[in-house]
């Protein structure tokens, strides 16, 4: 696979560890952007207008490399579930998903500003968790940072302890879909 020199616009260590598996060259360099919040779009719009701020926002730094933006969110019956504020919100967030089946919804955009290219394109995987009790998260969240995870969870950090099933792209729960991202740079 020929491609520009590739850039993940992101500073996740979970996303360069996928992207890694795709054995590709890349640099990292974290978007500058913040990341928005509205009432009136979806959590999949959500996701991919995030993507793109942070693709962007590095894109204009380099107009020829190829960026990779991506944003993860977790949907639990229309409502989101970001990252907690604290252990207190991340114990809300855990004792709210268990024994339940949410959405793990990743955007993710691919853009080259010197061609003018872009590709954005969002991946959707349910993750059911099992019953839990309180003891059993309070074992969770010792053995973990919920503080910088999207529904206070890593699946694949002690995952198996919460999670029952995954029904869609394992990767995408992780934070990048990495089998649809392959498809995606095949065809770039």
């Amino acid at each position: 696979m020929k491609l520009p020199m590739l850039i993940l616009a992101s500073g996740s260590p979970r996303r360069s560890g996928l992207l890694r598996q795709l054995t590709l060259d890349f640099q990292v360099i974290p978007g500058e952007s913040t990341e928005i919040h509205h009432e009136q779009l979806t959590a999949r719009e959500l996701c991919q207008v995030n993507a793109y701020r942070k693709a962007r926002s590095v894109a204009k730094r380099h107009p020829d490399a190829l960026v990779l933006g991506a944003d993860t969110l977790v949907c639990l019956e229309n409502e989101l579930l970001g990252k907690p504020a604290d252990r207190a919100e991340a114990r809300e967030m855990l004792e709210r998903l268990q024994g339940r089946t949410h959405e793990v919804i990743t955007g993710v955009c691919l853009m080259q500003l010197r061609s003018h290219r872009q590709k954005i394109f969002v991946e959707c995987s349910q993750v059911t968790f099992k019953p839990l009790t309180e003891e059993r998260i309070d074992r969770y969240l010792a053995s973990i940072n919920p503080l910088d995870k999207a529904g206070a969870y890593a699946i694949q950090e002690n995952g198996d302890q919460i999670v029952e099933n995954v029904a869609g792209s394992f990767s995408n729960v992780v934070g990048l879909p990495i089998e649809r991202l392959r498809q995606e740079l095949d065809s770039w």
